[in-house]
C-alpha cells in the first residue's frame, strides 16, 4: 500500500485528461494526523519549475497537510501564469480539505513549457476529483498516477518498531546528482520532530537518490517529500529511524535504476580505499558520467581503459598507476596495468558491478547508472513528439 502503509494517511489516484493515454495523472497524498510535520528536499538546478518555487515556501514552517502532484506536464518555464496554477492548486485541495493553503505542497513532472489554460483547468479538476477519492487503500493508484516514461510504479515499505516508512517514486530518466527527474513521497508514521524529519530526510538522500546518476542530465521539477503523522504514537531510536529511511530511499533509487529509460544494464559503481568519500563519489560519478564507458558496457566490452581515463579527469587524491580495476568480479586491471583477460568478464547479465580501489585511503562510496543504449537516444530524441 506503498505511502498509504503507515497509519494516518489518505491517497487517490486519478485521471484528469492529462495524458493522451487516458491514465491515471493526479495524485494526493493526505496527512491526517495528529501530527502534520513535513520535511521535503529539492533539485539543486537553478532553471526550477513553478511547483518547487512554491514547495520551498511551502516547507519552511515544517507543516504540511497534503500534497498534490501531476504527470503530464511539467508547468516549467511557464511564467508568472504556471505559478498562479500551482498557487491555484493548492487553495482548491486546501479548500476542499479545510486547511491552508500553504501548507499544500505541489509537484509536477512531465514535459517543460507545458502549463496552459487547458492544462490548470485538468489540474484543478483533477485535484477535486482525488481528494473525492481519498482511502487508506490509495497509495497504490497514486503511485500508479505519478508515472511518466516509466514502465512501472515504484513502492516501498518498511515495518520499524511499532511504526513504519512507506513510499513512492516516478522517474526513468535525466537520473542525475541533486536528486533526479524524480518524484518521491515518503510517509511515516513515528513520532518526529520537523527538524528531526529535515535531518533524516537529507542523510537518507545524500547516500541514495544523490548517487542515482543515470544520464548526467538533472531535472528542473525534483522533489522529494517526508510526511509525518505520528500516528503510531511510537518516538523512534534515531539512528534506527534514519537507517530504516535510507533503505526505503536505496530501495526506491535501485527501482528507478532498474526502469531507467532504454537501459540493459544497471551499472553498480564502488569505489574503496578513497582518501575521502568526496573524492569516493567524485570518482564514481566521473565514470557514471562517460558516455564512451556507459556505450563499452552497452556493447558488453570491458573496456577498463576508459575507467582510468574517467578518473583521471578528477581531482580525487590517487596515483593512476597503482589503481585496481574489477568488472563482475574479474580484476581486469591491476596496478594500473592489463591483469585478467577481458575475455574472462561476462557482461551479459543486466547486472553489472564495477570497482574501483584507488588504494590511498579508507573511505568509499557507491553510485548507480546505467548504459547508453539506441533505445535511450530513440526515446530521448523523440520525447516531445
Amino acid at each position: 500500500m506503498t505511502v498509504t502503509a503507515p497509519r494516518g494517511f489518505e491517497a487517490a489516484g486519478v485521471a484528469a485528461g492529462l495524458k493522451s493515454s487516458g491514465n491515471a495523472d493526479i495524485a494526493v497524498v493526505v496527512n491526517r494526523g495528529p501530527l502534520k510535520v513535513g520535511a521535503a528536499v529539492f533539485t539543486s538546478n537553478r532553471a526550477k519549475a513553478n511547483p518547487i518555487l512554491w514547495s520551498q515556501q511551502v516547507i519552511q514552517d515544517g507543516t504540511v497537510e497534503a500534497i498534490v502532484l501531476n504527470s503530464g506536464g511539467a508547468n516549467c518555464f511557464t511564467g508568472s501564469f504556471g505559478f498562479q496554477t500551482t498557487h491555484q492548486t493548492a487553495e482548491k485541495a486546501a479548500e476542499l480539505l479545510g486547511v491552508s493553503a500553504g501548507d499544500i505542497l505541489v509537484c509536477s513532472t512531465g514535459l517543460i513549457g507545458t502549463g496552459d489554460e487547458v492544462f490548470r483547468a485538468k489540474v484543478l479538476a483533477g485535484a477535486e476529483q482525488a481528494i473525492a477519492q481519498l482511502s487508506a487503500d490509495g497509495g497504490v493508484a497514486a503511485s500508479e498516477a505519478i508515472m511518466t516514461t516509466d514502465s512501472r510504479p515504484k513502492r516501498s515499505v518498511h515495518e520499524g518498531d511499532g511504526w513504519k516508512i512507506g513510499g513512492m517514486a516516478k522517474g526513468a530518466g535525466m537520473l542525475a546528482p541533486g536528486l533526479a527527474t524524480m518524484l518521491v513521497v515518503l510517509t511515516t508514521d513515528a513520532v518526529l520532530t520537523s527538524e528531526e524529519a529535515d535531518a533524516h530526510l537529507r542523510a537518507a538522500t545524500r547516500v541514495s537518490f544523490d548517487r542515482l546518476d543515470s544520464d548526467g542530465c538533472m531535472s528542473t521539477n525534483d522533489q522529494v517529500s517526508l510526511l509525518v503523522s505520528g500516528a503510531s504514537g511510537v518516538t523512534p531510536d534515531a539512528e534506527a529511524f534514519r537507517a530504516a529511511l535510507a533503505e526505503v530511499c536505496s530501495d526506491l533509487a535501485r527501482q528507478l535504476q532498474g526502469d531507467a529509460e532504454g537501459a540493459s544494464h544497471d551499472i553498480t559503481i564502488e569505489v574503496v580505499h578513497a582518501a575521502s568519500e568526496e573524492d569516493a563519489v567524485e570518482v564514481g560519478r566521473s565514470v557514471a558520467r562517460n558516455n564512451l564507458f556507459k556505450a563499452a558496457i552497452f556493447g558488453n566490452d570491458p573496456n577498463w581503459g576508459r575507467v582510468l581515463a574517467a578518473i583521471g579527469t578528477t581531482e580525487a587524491a590517487f596515483d593512476p598507476y597503482d589503481v585496481d580495476v574489477w568488472m563482475n568480479g574479474v580484476r581486469v586491471c591491476s596496478a594500473g596495468g592489463p591483469d585478467q583477460p577481458r575475455e574472462a568478464v561476462d557482461l551479459t547479465p543486466r547486472a553489472t558491478r564495477l570497482v574501483i580501489d584507488l588504494k590511498v585511503g579508507d573511505a568509499a562510496a557507491t553510485i548507480l547508472t546505467n548504459d547508453l543504449t539506441h533505445d535511450y537516444v530513440h526515446e530521448n530524441s523523440a520525447y516531445a513528439t
